[in-house]
Parts: C-alpha cells; structure tokens; sequence
C-alpha cells in the first residue's frame, strides 16, 4: 500500500463525541451498533457485546504520543510491514474529523471485500466507499473533503451531541483511531498516520483479546493521562446483553 503524507488542515468540523450512534444516519442497520467497553481487565471483557468487529479507541494527543509516533514512523520505514491487501484506509485531511475516521474505518472494513456489513442501498456511507474503494490515498482524502452528505451527518451529530459545541477554531486534543483484524494480523488504522499499522497476529477469535493488549500499550505510553476510552463495533443484538 502507499503512503499518504498527512497535509495541512484547511478544512475543519466540529468535534465529535465518543458516541458514534450516529451511524444510522450513515446508512448502516441494525444490529450494527457500539458498545462501551467498561475497563481493560480481562475479567470485563466478558461484559462486552459479542462478536466485535472492531475497536475504537479515544485518548488525547500528547507530546509522549507523538514522539513514539515519530519514532515508530522511522521504525516501520526502515524495517517495513506487513499490510493487508484488503485492509481499507483513510488519510484524515480534515481537522477534528477522527470521530467520524474512526467510525469510518471500522465500517469500511468490514463492508469492503466481501465483509459480513451490509449497508443500506443508497445510504450516505454506501455510497461513499463505493465511490472512494478505489482510490488512490491522496484521491480517497480529496473525496472525503468533498463530500458533503458526510459532512453534513458528522455536523448534525456534533452539534446536538451533550456537552457544549465546540467552536469550529477550536484544536481538539482528542484523538480516535480504529483497530481491525484482516488476514490473521490486527492493524491499527489512524488518518493521521501515513498507513496503517500492523499490531501482529490475530484471528477473529481472539481479537477483542488482541485489540485489548494494544489499547494496553497505549495506556502504558502514557500512564499519567487518565482519559482514554474503548468503544466496540459489535452485532450483538441488545436485548442478548
């Protein structure tokens, strides 16, 4: 896969909450849904709605984190990766727009190549990945600044969400990224980032296991910073928990 160098920030959206129930309005159904994830012990695991699908992660963008960003940047660059084919990303070109790229990955790849997501025929996000699916990187992102039925979901939701509505100058220090397992590996996807990251083995099975241990390592980066949450894509009906 190629590498999408992260640009200036020109174009900017609200924040969104940690609370992306606003898939709906995408065009995703039901059983599709996210689910809290209450603490990284393995014994709470148990409470998480199952299957998961992927993972959403929320913490703040500290200086700690992005200079192991940059170091792992060197990294990867010099050793290289492994990526997936069939992986799907998103380079975020748009400022405070991670909310809705984490929603986003998380969808696309478990919609694209033959995933179990169906989407509603017609739907603002349907219509957006089959129209982008591909792309190069640099095109995916130009489309994502120009579609404005997704802009349109995200602002709706950012500005009825239950905290006060942030000023669209406003530097968001909140920051999500998905995690999703492809082909036996688990991968971080993060816009930010030139591409996706390869976490190692995984398998459907043990995924939540495997997503849990990388959130882990986040904390661990920065163990003093104490907002940090887990959200899980599941299909599990609510009334099964």
């Amino acid at each position: 896969m190629s590498t999408a160098e992260p640009t200036k920030k020109t174009i900017r959206w609200l924040a969104l909450e940690s609370n992306p129930e606003y898939v709906r309005d995408l065009g995703v159904p039901a059983p599709w849904r996210y689910a809290d994830v209450m603490g990284l012990d393995e014994e709470l695991l148990a409470f998480v709605p199952q299957p998961v699908h992927a993972v959403i992660l929320l913490f703040p963008c500290t200086p700690k984190y992005e200079e192991f960003c940059k170091e792992e940047r060197k990294r990867i660059d010099k050793e290289g990766q492994i990526v997936s084919p069939k992986i799907v990303f998103y380079p975020q070109t748009i400022a405070n727009a991670c909310g809705t790229m984490g929603v986003l990955h998380s969808i696309a790849n478990n919609w694209a190549h033959g995933g179990l997501l169906k989407l509603k025929e017609g739907g603002v996000i349907k219509n957006f990945l089959e129209k982008t699916l591909n792309l190069s990187l640099a095109d995916r992102a130009k489309a994502l600044e120009e579609d404005t039925s997704l802009a349109s979901v995200h602002e709706n939701h950012a500005s009825t969400g239950q905290t006060a509505t942030p000023d669209l100058a406003d530097n968001v220090d909140l920051h999500f990224v998905c995690l999703v397992e492809r082909d036996g590996h688990i991968y971080e996807l993060d816009g930010n980032k030139p591409y996706p990251i390869n976490h190692g083995p995984s398998s459907k099975d043990s995924f939540l296991v495997d997503a849990i241990k990388v959130a882990k390592e986040f904390v661990e980066r920065d163990p003093e910073n104490l907002n940090f949450s887990v959200i899980a894509a599941t299909t599990a009906e609510d009334d099964d928990y």
